[in-house]
């Protein structure tokens, strides 16, 4: 509704939703009088930021003299690496872009709403689905990839005359994860954000902060276990068996 628009939604309905309705249309979906929701801009919003923030960080990557955010950024890299080669072993290192791209873009997506004017894309089911079906695609590519037709050999499990019974346990299950992943993170991501908006509501003092923090805690942490299950998908699609 309009009156829980943001700023920058009323911006682009109001200025812009010719461009919002000829996007709808280009999926099937009919025109409407306020085309652009709020998590879709906040979606962009987060793009634009990364993007930026790794531009201004490519024109400063120096060797001999490394600045603030090049160490920032250098650390992330080193607990991503080691969380990944955790999870799958030395092999990890050809999967960790997207490994970092999935964490960093769901922890800014997490954060962001802690800033007054803005709000949480993450708190949205079809922002959370569209990572967890990232997701989904990218382990059965990178199965595919990684061991060829054979990958269908582990949907049939340990033995041959076992593969009419684990083929559609094993798609099922595969079927159920972006399911998980959408609802784990969007469940845990909207409840946060109503809580610590009920209490900012309430008082403007030390009892918000708390839950601020909290609502900090939770973003971070759901983030790496999204990445943290997205690494583990992907370290079984790509497994050889020996």
């Amino acid at each position: 509704m309009q009156e829980s628009e943001l700023w920058i939604t009323r911006i682009f309905n109001d200025r812009f939703s010719d461009l919002g309705n000829a996007a709808l249309q280009l999926v099937g979906i009919h025109a409407q009088a306020r085309p652009w929701a709020n998590y879709i801009l906040m979606q962009f919003l987060v793009f634009a930021l990364l993007l930026v923030v790794f531009a201004v960080l490519r024109a400063r990557l120096s060797a001999t003299n490394p600045g603030k955010l090049q160490q920032t950024f250098e650390l992330f890299y080193g607990f991503v690496r080691a969380q990944a080669e955790n999870q799958m072993g030395h092999a990890a290192s050809r999967y960790l872009t997207f490994f970092g791209t999935i964490f960093i873009f769901i922890l800014v997506s997490n954060l962001i709403g802690l800033i007054p004017v803005f709000e949480s894309p993450t708190m949205n089911a079809p922002v959370t689905l569209g990572c967890a079906m990232a997701t989904f695609f990218y382990y059965h590519l990178m199965g595919v990839s990684a061991n060829g037709f054979k990958y269908i050999l582990q949907f049939m499990g340990p033995k041959w005359w076992l593969a009419f019974l684990m083929f559609p346990i094993e798609i099922v299950s595969h079927l159920a994860r972006p399911l998980s992943l959408t609802i784990r993170l969007y469940a845990n991501m909207f409840a946060g954000e109503q809580v610590t908006m009920v209490f900012l509501s309430m008082t403007y003092l030390a009892v918000p902060v708390i839950f601020m923090g909290l609502h900090v805690f939770v973003g971070v942490v759901q983030a790496y276990i999204f990445m943290l299950l997205t690494m583990s998908y992907v370290g079984a699609s790509v497994a050889h068996e020996h």
